[in-house]
C-alpha cells in the first residue's frame, strides 16, 4: 500500500508563461519527488510540444531534466496529452521515462477507479474543435508538420495559441467551458456507477465537487495565475485542491 499521496496537475503551459512560473513549477517537481507516490499531468504541460525525430525544444530542457529527476527518485509520472501537447512520443516515454496516455482513459489512482480526460472536445458540443482535433492528430497531418523546420513549426503553433487570454478566471468563456466539461463528467458518472473519480483540466478553473458520497469530479485548474494542483490523500478521503506557494 502506498504511504504517500497521488498528485495531479494540468495546464501549466510552459513556453507561454513567465520564467518565474517555470521556476516555481520546477520547485513543485522537487516537492513531488519527495512527497508523492505518483504524479499525473493531465495535459497542456507545454504550450507547444511536438516530437521531431532528432530535435527537442531548447526552452524546456530544465523542466525535462527535472521530470527525469522525479522518475529517478522513484515517483512514476503519467501524462495525458492536451490540446497543446498531444504529440508526445519516444523522447518523453523512453528518455524521460513518462507513461504516455491518450485520454479519456481509465486508470487506478490511490486505489480508486478513475476516469481521466484533459477536457478538450469532450461531450456533444464544440463540433468545430472536435473536427479540428481529428485533423491535427491525423498521422498524415503529423507527418506533414514534421517536415517543417522546428523554428517554423513552433512559430506557427504559438501564433495559434490563445493561452494569454485564459489567465482571467472570471472570463465568461472559461466559465462556460468549465460548465460544459463538468456536465460531460457527471454524465459519465451517471452512466457508470463504478467510477469513483473523474479528473479533467482545460477549463482553467479549479474545482472539487462531491457528486455522491465518496465520488468526486475534479478539475485541476491551471498555473497561469493560481498555481493549482490536487492531492489524493492516502487511504481515501476527498481530493484536496491546493495552490503552490513554494
Amino acid at each position: 500500500m502506498d504511504t504517500k499521496p497521488v498528485y495531479v496537475v494540468s495546464d501549466i503551459h510552459l513556453g507561454a508563461v513567465p520564467e518565474a512560473t517555470e521556476r516555481a513549477f520546477r520547485r513543485f517537481l522537487d516537492h513531488v519527488a519527495g512527497e508523492a507516490s505518483f504524479l499525473l499531468i493531465n495535459g497542456d504541460l507545454f504550450d507547444f510540444w511536438f516530437e521531431y525525430r532528432h530535435v527537442i525544444l531548447a526552452e524546456h530542457y530544465r523542466v525535462l531534466a527535472k521530470l527525469r529527476d522525479v522518475v529517478e527518485a522513484g515517483v512514476p509520472i503519467a501524462f495525458v496529452g492536451g490540446n497543446h501537447d498531444a504529440w508526445a512520443g519516444p523522447f518523453l516515454r523512453d528518455t524521460i521515462g513518462i507513461q504516455l496516455l491518450d485520454g479519456p482513459v481509465e486508470m487506478t489512482l490511490g486505489g480508486r477507479r478513475t476516469l481521466v480526460a484533459h477536457g478538450d472536445g469532450v461531450g456533444r458540443g464544440d463540433l468545430k474543435y472536435r473536427a479540428l482535433k481529428k485533423m491535427i492528430r491525423n498521422p498524415v497531418t503529423v507527418g506533414a508538420f514534421r517536415t517543417l523546420h522546428p523554428d517554423l513549426g513552433r512559430r506557427i503553433a504559438l501564433m495559434a495559441s490563445t493561452t494569454e487570454h485564459k489567465a482571467d478566471t472570471g472570463d465568461v468563456a472559461a466559465r462556460g467551458r468549465a460548465a460544459f466539461i463538468q456536465a460531460w463528467a457527471l454524465e459519465q458518472m451517471r452512466a457508470d456507477p463504478g467510477i469513483d473519480l473523474i479528473f479533467t483540466g482545460h477549463a482553467h478553473l479549479a474545482s472539487v465537487t462531491e457528486v455522491e458520497p465518496g465520488r468526486f469530479y475534479v478539475n485541476s485548474g491551471d498555473w497561469l495565475s493560481t498555481f493549482d494542483y490536487v492531492v489524493l490523500p492516502v487511504g481515501g478521503g476527498a481530493p484536496e485542491l491546493r495552490r503552490w506557494e513554494g
